[in-house]
């Protein structure tokens, strides 16, 4: 069952997830070129050469398929890391190292960044089983950085107000009240809560 008491999903067929692959790479596409505006459902459906109503089989909203394309993002991320962990003696250092990494890949893509961001703040309700898997995601990620398989509870925590301020200053980045240098700063200020 999912949170909102409606039976899980089963798990896709190899077509199927090529399909949704194509689906997320389009979103993605489009968005890098031209932010949030640009990932029209019909345009996204023609790129991924599918029709229109599969597209919204897979994805009921727009919001909901850029989120999508953020849990997608961050899958690459970690398995990035995964194979390029983070150095830093500090379980704080590896954090921001691993935050910023992100960040760069980030701003590589800022319209796609824009698009992604304002997916997560616009979702609703609908949308909060993805928004969740994107939250499990970032602490995973974070986790990993730390080297922590069993956090305590008061570790969780900081972990989660190093999130809000990692998604605070991606915003205040991408509408420009925020420079990487100021961004890096929050950074590594929230990560020493980890010490």
């Amino acid at each position: 069952m999912t949170v909102e008491g409606r039976p899980a999903a089963p798990p896709l067929t190899e077509r199927q997830e090529a399909r949704r692959r194509r689906i997320l790479h389009a979103s993605a596409e489009l968005a890098g070129r031209g932010g949030f505006d640009a990932v029209q459902m019909r345009e996204v459906a023609e790129a991924a050469e599918v029709a229109l109503g599969t597209l919204y089989r897979y994805f009921p909203s727009k919001i909901h398929l850029l989120v999508a394309t953020m849990q997608d993002q961050l899958d690459r991320l970690h398995t990035t890391l995964r194979k390029r962990p983070p150095a830093g003696e500090t379980a704080a250092e590896r954090v921001a190292e691993t935050l910023m990494r992100a960040f760069r890949s980030l701003q590589r893509e800022p319209q796609l960044a824009d698009a992604m961001v304002r997916a997560l703040t616009f979702a609703d309700r609908s949308v909060s089983a993805e928004v969740d898997t994107v939250s499990r995601q970032t602490t995973a990620i974070i986790l990993d950085a730390m080297g922590l398989e069993h956090p305590t509870p008061e570790q969780l925590s900081a972990v989660r107000v190093i999130e809000h301020t990692w998604h605070s200053a991606l915003i205040t980045w991408l509408s420009g009240r925020a420079s990487i240098a100021q961004v890096r700063v929050d950074i590594e200020t929230a990560c020493r809560l980890i010490e």
